[in-house]
C-alpha cells in the first residue's frame, strides 16, 4: 500500500511539475502528512525529482524554439550560489521550521495565484468589452 501512495505522490508530482505549476506543491505534503516522511527528507526528493523534469521541459521547450538564452550566464551563476548558499543554511534549521517555511511559501502562493487570475479575468472582461465596442463601429 505504501509503494501506491510514492506511487501517486510521484505522478501527481510529475502531472503538475510537467503543466509548470510545480510538481513540489504537492509533492512535499503528501510525502510529509500521508508518508511520514521527514520534512529535510521531502524537500530533498522533490529537489531531485525536478531535475528530470526540468530536463524534459527544457528539450521540448528548445524544440519548440521558445528558449530565450540572452543573458542567461546572469540567472545561472547567481542562482547556482545562492542554490549551495541555501542547501548548507538549511542543514542547520529544524524540520519544523521548515514545514512553516514551507507552509507560508504556499499560502503566499496561493494569495498570488488568486490576485493573478481575477487580475486576468478582469483584463479578458475589459478585452471583451473592447473588441466588442471596436466592432460596432
Amino acid at each position: 500500500m505504501r509503494f501506491l501512495v510514492y506511487l501517486l505522490a510521484g505522478l501527481a508530482g510529475g502531472v503538475l511539475g510537467g503543466m509548470g505549476m510545480g510538481g513540489g506543491c504537492v509533492l512535499i505534503p503528501i510525502l510529509t502528512v500521508l508518508c511520514g516522511v521527514p520534512q529535510h527528507m521531502a524537500q530533498s526528493v522533490n529537489l531531485l525529482t525536478f531535475l528530470p523534469m526540468a530536463a524534459v521541459s527544457l528539450h521540448v521547450h528548445a524544440e519548440n524554439g521558445l528558449l530565450d538564452t540572452r543573458g542567461v550566464l546572469w540567472m545561472i551563476v547567481p542562482a547556482t550560489l545562492l542554490s549551495v548558499l541555501g542547501g548548507l543554511f538549511v542543514q542547520n534549521v529544524s524540520g519544523g521550521a521548515l514545514r512553516v517555511g514551507f507552509g507560508v511559501f504556499l499560502c503566499l502562493l496561493s494569495l498570488y495565484q488568486f490576485a493573478s487570475g481575477i487580475k486576468g479575468l478582469r483584463a479578458a472582461k475589459a478585452g471583451s468589452r473592447d473588441s466588442g465596442y471596436k466592432a460596432g463601429l
